[in-house]
């Protein structure tokens, strides 16, 4: 029963984290198109950098649960499984994760970039851009549900 409380704890945080990756490159955008109304660039400024923030903090508990979820066996034998033993799909699952970080550090330093007077990219590049994260977490919600190898 502890197993699968962490694991729900560690998919809320997934997914609150997964929200910020998905919604700042759509600020991103906005900030693009806002042009020069300078009260909306800095709301939207604003919006960005709360997100992104928050964003850290929820990746950061994701990452503590699940570090709990897949080492935790480690500390507590009798309590949590091995959920990875003998197989390999957990390392191509966190390459992507790590892939998915950068991606979300990528995007904070474009945000930043902007708030110091920096141009964005066209907004229909950081739509693009915007694509990329979805591939990638498909690739892990495969990896995790098939367990390929």
């Amino acid at each position: 029963m502890t197993y699968l409380w962490l694991k729900s704890f560690h998919l809320l945080f997934v997914i609150a984290w997964m929200a910020t990756v998905f919604y700042l490159p759509r600020i991103l955008v906005n900030l693009a198109e806002a042009g020069n109304d300078q009260a909306v660039g800095e709301r939207l400024l604003l919006m960005g950098r709360r997100l992104y923030k928050f964003g850290h903090n929820m990746f950061g508990i994701a990452f503590l649960f699940g570090l709990v979820l897949w080492q935790g066996w480690r500390v507590f034998p009798a309590t949590l499984p091995n959920v990875a033993s003998g197989t390999h799909w957990i390392d191509v699952k966190l390459g992507l994760v790590a892939l998915l970080l950068g991606y979300f550090i990528i995007v904070g330093r474009l945000l930043k970039h902007r708030g110091n007077g920096g141009a964005l990219p066209s907004s229909r590049a950081l739509r693009w851009l915007n694509e990329l994260p979805v591939l990638l977490l498909l690739g892990v919600i495969f990896l995790v549900l098939a367990k390929p190898f």
